[in-house]
């Protein structure tokens, strides 16, 4: 018929919690969302009530409450009955359901949905299926998987990976599903001021959540084979403290006579855009990470990373953009000598090259229009998408 157009593609995204401690995906699960919309589909993204959700969340964000608030245990799992019911009710027409994250009932409340619904799911695990994640919390982790988790994730019809590493953990575990490998994307904050101020930066910057798997200890330690011979320069390491971790290291860095670190609380927003304007060097010193969305975040804003081998990050060494280590104490003191031995210039062109990457290879435009192609794929059939590796 002349002028009619075909209904939009519909998603519905679900994720267990959307606020900043959460980390990483609170900041990309919703900047997917909102580009998926800019590509015209109809997108819509549920989550359950666990905090501060951050701000300029896209339209089409609901939030449920908890259910059995008064249960612990149950709270913990972050168990919604109506954010249950509103995904087994759908909204109908071409759709998929799109969940990130492990281990918390919303992420079996999905794939329920998806088999009730007969429509595609899609999984993110985020990183939660990488060794030293599932070592954590193990005993309750085997449970749920044990329950259902398992389950949910040999009933998707398509995993999601933002590395190739995380590629690899999925088929370790003997998941057959495809698997569509597509990065995060990252936003491009206002650059930093020019040469003038350059000099003044000598902060190590390590920020994210404060938790043992970060490796942070590691970066400790290493500093105290650099601090006596870099006296201008400081390190901070700064994040929401998971489990006492911060206290941990603390201890840490008092044992060890340091007198330039600090560990302090997390900051957001105009905070955290200033810490990393102040930021002469970033250090992502985690034993494994799916993405590191903190280490795009710094190269964004024009800092030179040094990253672990725990990290999708080798292209730091391609790019002349930042160093790409073992994460070992010695091998983090060698990164750190090295990168704080170079000229305020030289470190500026190093971010500014880590600057361009991201904005070359990490647009959310790009992201989206990939993912996009994995949702018709999905409903549709064919040949799949050059993300997508099937075995």
């Amino acid at each position: 018929m002349t002028g009619s157009r075909s209904p939009a593609l519909q998603a519905t995204h679900v994720i267990a919690g959307l606020a900043a401690a959460h980390g990483g995906p609170s900041y990309s699960v919703p900047r997917l969302v909102e580009a998926l919309r800019r590509l015209g589909l109809d997108v819509e993204l549920l989550s359950v009530v666990t905090g501060p959700p951050p701000a300029g969340l896209p339209p089409g964000t609901r939030f449920f409450p908890r259910s059995f608030g008064m249960i612990p245990l149950l709270n913990r799992f972050a168990v919604s009955t109506e954010l249950r019911r509103a995904l087994m009710k759908g909204r109908g027409g071409a759709s998929v359901i799109h969940g990130h994250g492990l281990w918390l009932k919303p992420n079996l409340d999905v794939a329920a949905a998806a088999r009730r619904r007969r429509v595609p799911l899609i999984v993110s695990p985020r990183g939660m299926l990488a060794p030293e994640a599932r070592g954590y919390s193990r005993t309750r982790k085997a449970l749920v998987w044990w329950l259902g988790q398992r389950r949910a994730l040999e009933g998707a019809a398509c995993i999601h990976a933002t590395s190739a590493s995380e590629h690899d953990d999925i088929r370790a575990l003997g998941l057959k599903a495809p698997v569509a490998v597509i990065r995060n994307g990252i936003d491009l904050p206002e650059r930093r001021p020019e040469a003038g101020d350059r000099g003044a930066r000598t902060t190590v910057l390590s920020l994210g959540r404060i938790h043992p798997k970060k490796g942070l200890a590691s970066l400790v330690e290493a500093w105290a084979l650099v601090e006596g011979m870099r006296p201008d320069w400081r390190l901070r390491i700064v994040g929401p403290d998971e489990n006492g971790h911060a206290g941990e290291l603390r201890q840490l860095a008092a044992r060890s006579g340091l007198r330039r670190v600090s560990i302090e609380d997390a900051v957001y927003d105009e905070g955290k855009a200033q810490a990393f304007r102040e930021a002469g060097l970033f250090v992502l010193p985690s034993r494994n990470e799916n993405f590191g969305l903190s280490a795009a975040e710094a190269l964004a804003a024009g800092v030179p990373v040094i990253a672990t081998r725990g990290t999708p990050w080798s292209g730091l060494v391609s790019e002349m953009a930042g160093w790409w280590v073992d994460g070992a104490p010695p091998s983090l003191a060698d990164a750190l000598r090295e990168a704080t031995a170079r000229p305020a210039a030289e470190l500026a062109a190093m971010g500014d090259r880590g600057r361009a990457w991201m904005e070359r290879d990490f647009g959310w435009d790009r992201v989206a229009a990939e993912m996009r192609e994995v949702y018709r794929w999905l409903l549709s059939g064919g040949t799949p998408p050059s993300t997508v590796v099937a075995r």
